[in-house]
C-alpha cells in the first residue's frame, strides 16, 4: 500500500558470488526494472475518472437509500488508489524519491485518509524481514497472533480471539478501513515536526472533504450508513489482497542462521495464479515472490519476470510456491486455525 522508500532499492550490488546476483543481472538485462511512466499515467487517469464517476453518482442518488449501492464501486476505486500509492512508495512509478513521496501522499493521505509515513515505516520492516516474528510487524502480536508461542501468552478476551481467529479473520477485516485511519493519526506523534505538519494537514483535509461530500448529498443517517459500509468493503478488499501473500508460509527461526536475500524473500512468500482479473483485483500483489525480490519493479513487469524467477529458484533448489486464490485463503486460514489449536484443547 502506501510508501515504502527504504525497500525501493535493490540489495546493494548483490555480491557477485551470491545466489541472487545472476537473477538480478538477467532481470536488468531484459529491462524489467525500467519505469513504465505511460502505463502508470493511464492507470492514474482511469482511477481518477472512476473516482469522479462515483462522486457524480453520489450527488445524483444521495437523497435515496439506493446511494448505498455505490459503496461497492467506491471501495473498489479506493483499493486501486491504495495500490497506486503502494507502487509509488516503492519507486515503481518514478525513480525520484520526492516525486514518489508526493504521489504516495496524494493517493494515501489525501484521497484515502491513510498515513503514508505510518505505512512506510511498517512496510519497510516487513520487506526487510518477511515473516520474522521479531522483525516483521505483520506477524507481530496484535489483534491476531501468528505462532503458538504468541497465542500462549494471550489472556482474557485476547485469548478467546486467538482461539477463534480463523473464523473471525474476514469479519475483522470489515473494521480495517477505519483502523487504518486511526493508525495514521496515532503515528503523528512519532514523526518529526516537518513531516507531521504535511501528514496531518492532508489527513484532516481528507476527513473534511469526505464528510462534506456525504453530508451535502445525503441525510445524516444515510451518510453514516454509507461511511460505515464504504470503509467495511474497503478494509475487506485490502485484507483479501494481503492475506494470501505470506500467512502460512515458512517463518525464519529468530535464533537460526541468517538467510540470504533470495531465500529470505522466496520461501516466505506465496504467489497466486490467475489472469488479468486476478492481477487487477490483487493489484499485482499476486506476484508476491517477484515483488519481494524486486520491490521497485513496475507492476506490469512482475508477470514478465515470473518465468525467470521460477527457473532460477528451481536451479537454486528453492521451493517456488504458487496456488489459486481460494486455496491461498484456505492455507492462510488453516495456519491461523493451527496457531489457536492449543487454546481450544
Amino acid at each position: 500500500m502506501p510508501q515504502a522508500t527504504a525497500t525501493t532499492q535493490q540489495p546493494p550490488g548483490a555480491p557477485s558470488g551470491s545466489d541472487f546476483a545472476p537473477l538480478l543481472r538477467a532481470v536488468r538485462g531484459q529491462g524489467l526494472l525500467e519505469r513504465r511512466h505511460g502505463w502508470y499515467a493511464a492507470r492514474v487517469g482511469v482511477n481518477l475518472a472512476g473516482l469522479a464517476a462515483v462522486i457524480t453518482g453520489i450527488a445524483l442518488l444521495g437523497h435515496t437509500w439506493w446511494v448505498l449501492l455505490l459503496t461497492v464501486p467506491f471501495s473498489l476505486v479506493w483499493t486501486r488508489t491504495a495500490y497506486l500509492s503502494h507502487d509509488a512508495g516503492h519507486a515503481q512509478i518514478s525513480s525520484s524519491r520526492r516525486a514518489g513521496r508526493w504521489l504516495s501522499l496524494t493517493h494515501a493521505n489525501l484521497l484515502l485518509g491513510m498515513s503514508q509515513a505510518w505505512w512506510n515505516e511498517k512496510h519497510n520492516r516487513h520487506h526487510a524481514n518477511p515473516n520474522h516474528v521479531d522483525k516483521d510487524p505483520d506477524v507481530g502480536v496484535g489483534a491476531l497472533v501468528w505462532t503458538q508461542k504468541q497465542a500462549a501468552g494471550r489472556e482474557g478476551f485476547a485469548r478467546w480471539l486467538a482461539r477463534h481467529q480463523a473464523k473471525l479473520f474476514f469479519p475483522m477485516l470489515l473494521l480495517e478501513g477505519i483502523a487504518l485511519k486511526v493508525y495514521g493519526f496515532q503515528d503523528l506523534r512519532r514523526q518529526d515536526v516537518r513531516e507531521r505538519k504535511v501528514e496531518a494537514a492532508l489527513l484532516v483535509t481528507h476527513l473534511g472533504l469526505y464528510a462534506a461530500l456525504l453530508l451535502s448529498t445525503m441525510p445524516p443517517l444515510t451518510a453514516l450508513a454509507f461511511a460505515l459500509l464504504h470503509h467495511a468493503f474497503f478494509g475487506l478488499q485490502l485484507g483479501m489482497a494481503f492475506a494470501p501473500n505470506h500467512k502460512g508460509m515458512e517463518m525464519p527461526d529468530p535464533d537460526g542462521e541468517r538467510w540470504g536475500h533470495l531465500r529470505r524473500q522466496v520461501v516466505t512468500s506465496r504467489n497466486v495464479r490467475g489472469g488479468p482479473l486476478t492481477d487487477w483485483f490483487l493489484g499485482g500483489l499476486n506476484y508476491q515472490i517477484e515483488h519481494h525480490l524486486f520491490p521497485n519493479m513496475p507492476r506490469p513487469h512482475l508477470r514478465l519476470a515470473q518465468p525467470l524467477v521460477r527457473a532460477h529458484c528451481q536451479e537454486a533448489g528453492l521451493p517456488y510456491t504458487e496456488t489459486g486464490l481460494i486455496d491461498s485463503y484456505r492455507q492462510a486460514l488453516s495456519h491461523m486455525h493451527e496457531v489457536g489449536e492449543p487454546l481450544r484443547a
